[in-house]
């Protein structure tokens, strides 16, 4: 599928971007625009083993590629990383993968929600290979609780799949998931190569949160994180 306008980052879509055009074949997208009504606070900055989710999301992101970006309010936002604003407001995240797709040009999106805290580096190094070597729209996990399409790789074109979803008023991901062109990695293949269910394990409410404060971090997590601020205090320095 071809369009004149592939390549080239939305004016529109994209908020306090530094780039007009991404080198990379990799961009990296942490979904941040929820309400949040269950929580009772703003996701992004509830805080697990001392650190905001939304933190722990960039330090994760930023393990896969350097061009990420944030999807939500650039008002709220834009002091964190570059920023992608809904096209189609109030559509869940189907209209958050949309606006991250259209304001791409990067052919591999890797599509993250802020609330998956315990998800490996690892796991998103195994997705965009996986992606990589195929010519799917949409390579997806699907673990005991169904499909993660918040743990996700997309290519490029699944945005027009998203935009005549959104037009319909349908707003479920999982509906555009055609089998011949979703690569889906099921739970035992995602077992055989180290990735337990947990990983998916997403936080909506504070007992959740308290929850997962019981659940040992990784040293994997750790090195991820311990990489991110290093770079944030040095790239503070410089400025």
């Amino acid at each position: 599928m071809q369009d004149g306008s592939r390549g080239e980052v939305s004016p529109a879509a994209v908020v306090s971007s530094p780039m007009d055009r991404w080198s990379s074949d990799v961009a990296a997208f942490i979904l941040a625009g929820g309400k949040s009504i269950r929580m009772g606070a703003d996701k992004a900055f509830v805080t697990l083993d001392g650190q905001t989710l939304l933190t722990r999301a960039l330090a994760l992101a930023r393990s896969a590629t350097a061009n990420v970006h944030i999807v939500g309010s650039a008002t709220k936002f834009r002091d964190f990383a570059p920023v992608v604003e809904d096209i189609v407001p109030d559509c869940g995240p189907l209209g958050g993968i949309h606006a991250a797709l259209r304001a791409s040009a990067a052919e591999l999106n890797l599509v993250l929600a802020v609330d998956l805290p315990f998800v490996q580096p690892t796991l998103l190094e195994f997705l965009i290979a996986r992606a990589r070597s195929s010519t799917c729209l949409a390579t997806v996990p699907r673990s005991g609780k169904g499909f993660q399409p918040l743990c996700a790789v997309y290519r490029w074109e699944f945005g027009d799949l998203a935009e005549n979803a959104l037009r319909q008023g349908s707003y479920r991901i999982d509906m555009l998931f055609n089998p011949e062109q979703t690569q889906i990695l099921a739970e035992d293949e995602l077992r055989a190569g180290g990735f337990s269910q947990e990983m998916f394990r997403n936080l909506n409410t504070r007992e959740d949160l308290a929850e997962a404060g019981a659940i040992p971090v990784t040293a994997e997590l750790h090195r991820s994180f311990a990489a991110h601020t290093a770079a944030e205090d040095n790239k503070n320095l410089k400025s």
